[in-house]
């Protein structure tokens, strides 16, 4: 009995069939599988938007908060263009030139607010603003403030120069080596130091030298804030000579947006008039403003000090809160929207070194 092998295949029609279905499920696969490379791509971005901004606004806030400490409540005084001086530079983004006011104001504040005076990105000018506080690893050295006596004073004692120009440590060598395992940086050129006299009155000076021993306030091009005026007759290191005086190194920390063309825009900190460290990109974005208290009127939400309402001006040294607004975007496009992801970030710092008084003290 012979069997008979069909040699037919499919039909047309079936197919047709079988590819649509075969289309159907392709495509449903697909489909699938973009949307989850876009899930994980929007979770990428979203996370990474979320770092930048956490990067950005942590050491912010931290320096807010320390904002003024170790720093006398009305500031502390600079050589004022009234009696001679020429302008005291203040820390700025790359490009831009800004001086500290020594025309109208007499003393330095802790917080010198800069609305709109950052690069412009996206169409929108950015804030900066520049932070003073002292550094109590220095300060607290041995346990006790360091002290320099009148330049006749017998003795291997510390001691500052009739003309204020430096001082000398005497036997403390080790307040200028500084001691790095235990956080405490060695005092170098571009530092700055607080000078107070007994009662309260101040001065700051730029170094520009030191050795083993001394420490020097030339007047030169190391002074990088043009703060060494000896030769003024206010607000200069020459005013408080002649009495003991406490010595305290002072951090100053700017911070801004720098907007390099053709790279992205990063949150700067600036120690001093070092160079520039990023902290977080890709910040698009930085607002201040501050809430001040002068006991009647307490203005919130000012964007730039001093401030003048209903006839009343109201200084920087009043500023008790900041507010700070940050915004970032990722660092890509997202591949579906071809546009950027971004997050914000809005939060109120208080400045408690100014808040609160010590009413003992």
């Amino acid at each position: 009995m012979s069997t008979r092998t069909s040699e037919s295949g499919f039909s047309m029609l079936e197919l047709l069939v079988s590819t649509a279905i075969s289309l159907i499920v392709l495509g449903t696969a697909m489909m699938a599988f973009k949307d989850g490379v876009g899930m994980n791509e929007l979770a990428t971005q979203v996370a990474d938007a979320s770092q930048n901004l956490r990067s950005g606004a942590n050491l912010l806030v931290r320096d807010l908060m320390q904002t003024g400490r170790g720093i006398p409540i009305g500031g502390i005084s600079i050589p004022l263009a009234s009696a001679g001086a020429t302008p005291i530079l203040r820390p700025s983004p790359p490009g831009l030139s800004y001086f500290f006011n020594n025309t109208t104001a007499t003393t330095l504040s802790a917080v010198t607010t800069g609305a709109q005076l950052g690069p412009t990105v996206d169409g929108r000018a950015t804030d900066i603003v520049t932070l003073l506080m002292g550094d109590p690893i220095l300060d607290d050295y041995l346990g006790q403030p360091l002290q320099v006596n009148v330049s006749t004073t017998p003795g291997s004692v510390p001691k500052l120069a009739a003309d204020g120009s430096s001082f000398s440590v005497g036997t403390n060598t080790g307040w200028i080596g500084g001691d790095l395992l235990n956080g405490r940086a060695p005092v170098k050129s571009g530092d700055l130091i607080l000078f107070t006299n007994p009662n309260g009155s101040t001065a700051i000076q730029t170094v520009t030298r030191v050795d083993a021993s001394n420490v020097y306030f030339e007047v030169n091009s190391n002074d990088t804030f043009n703060l060494n005026q000896r030769t003024v007759t206010a607000g200069s290191i020459t005013q408080i000579v002649g009495t003991v005086l406490t010595v305290q190194r002072v951090i100053m920390c700017t911070y801004y947006v720098d907007a390099p063309s053709g790279g992205e825009p990063r949150l700067m900190r600036r120690l001093n008039q070092f160079a520039g460290q990023a902290l977080a990109g890709v910040v698009e974005d930085l607002e201040l403003s501050y809430d001040v208290v002068d006991g009647t009127i307490n203005p919130t939400d000012v964007r730039d000090l001093p401030y003048t309402a209903s006839g009343v001006t109201y200084s920087a040294n009043l500023i008790r809160k900041a507010n700070v607004h940050i915004g970032v975007r990722s660092e890509v496009k997202s591949m579906r929207q071809q546009d950027y992801r971004r997050n914000h970030l809005s939060t109120v710092v208080s400045l408690r070194n100014l808040a609160f008084v010590d009413r003992y003290r």
